[in-house]
């Protein structure tokens, strides 16, 4: 990426990180007297005749609790750069007592939702992009490459598989000295997305801190390594130093970076155009 674009990219990441575009809120599941919602951010002006990729945001939070907010900076920015952004709510324990397996079913429920109704959205369903930090990563990896756990009122018909992946420190490892094995157990060998990477796993980018306490880097090298031998994409950016959450807007420095590389890789899977921010005259 050419200098003056990073340069003037940075400056529109801090101008509209605080503007929605066309936001709204969507139930898209309804589980006994639990609504869960997702809030869709779409392009200004979009043309009628065209289709547009999507990208699912899944907020972190151990499977216990979290905002939805957590990536509107990320889903003011994309949906500016022309995809259609949801930022999805999801059952977690401390508001409805459930397990990281319900989780992970909400936001299976959540794609197949998006899927389902692409026509309302001007959505191309062969260009789904999902994206979520620690756990909510888990969730946008697991949703690629697990299975089970698929709610019984989902049509299975409709994919759940995202077309990529846009990982920021995700729990990859469930398992015996991994994140949440305490909770998943024997599960692990279903659930966890670093023991469930097949052949035409999607193209990935992962973003992780040295110093991350939950996610070893051997762990991320390892997982990189493995969808390597798959022959899948799975770019790996450490950050020297970083630790957990390093990437959100709060940090403003490592949110442009990561933002930056994040729409770089997209745009080598032609997912955006690469033009110029704003014109240099």
């Amino acid at each position: 990426m050419k200098r003056n674009h990073v340069f003037f990219l940075s400056i529109i990441l801090f101008a509209t990180c605080f503007m929605a575009y066309s936001q709204e809120q969507i139930l898209y599941k309804q589980i006994d007297s639990t609504k869960l919602f997702m809030a869709v951010y779409q392009p200004e002006n979009m043309d009628a005749t065209q289709k547009y990729p999507a990208i699912v945001f899944f907020f972190g939070g151990g499977w216990n609790g979290g905002s939805m907010d957590q990536f509107k900076p990320h889903a003011n920015y994309f949906s500016q750069r022309g995809l259609v952004c949801f930022l999805v709510d999801y059952r977690v324990k401390n508001r409805q007592k459930t397990t990281p397996f319900e989780s992970l079913k909400d936001a299976k429920s959540a794609i197949r939702y998006i899927r389902e109704h692409a026509d309302k959205f001007q959505i191309d369903t062969s260009k789904v992009i999902a994206s979520g930090g620690s756990a909510g990563g888990q969730l946008a990896a697991a949703a690629a490459l697990v299975k089970d756990y698929n709610e019984t009122t989902d049509n299975l018909a409709t994919s759940c598989i995202p077309n990529a992946l846009m990982l920021f420190n995700p729990v990859i490892d469930n398992g015996p000295g991994g994140y949440g094995y305490e909770r998943i157990g024997d599960a692990y060998k279903n659930f966890s997305p670093l023991h469930n990477i097949k052949k035409n796993a999607p193209p990935t980018i992962l973003f992780l801190g040295t110093k991350d306490a939950l996610i070893p880097v051997e762990t991320a090298h390892y997982y990189k390594k493995t969808m390597e031998k798959v022959g899948s994409i799975c770019e790996l950016h450490l950050y020297e130093g970083m630790e957990h959450g390093f990437f959100n807007h709060s940090n403003t420095e490592n949110y442009k970076k990561t933002v930056s590389q994040a729409d770089t890789f997209l745009q080598s899977l032609g997912y955006l155009k690469e033009k110029p921010i704003i014109k240099i005259e």
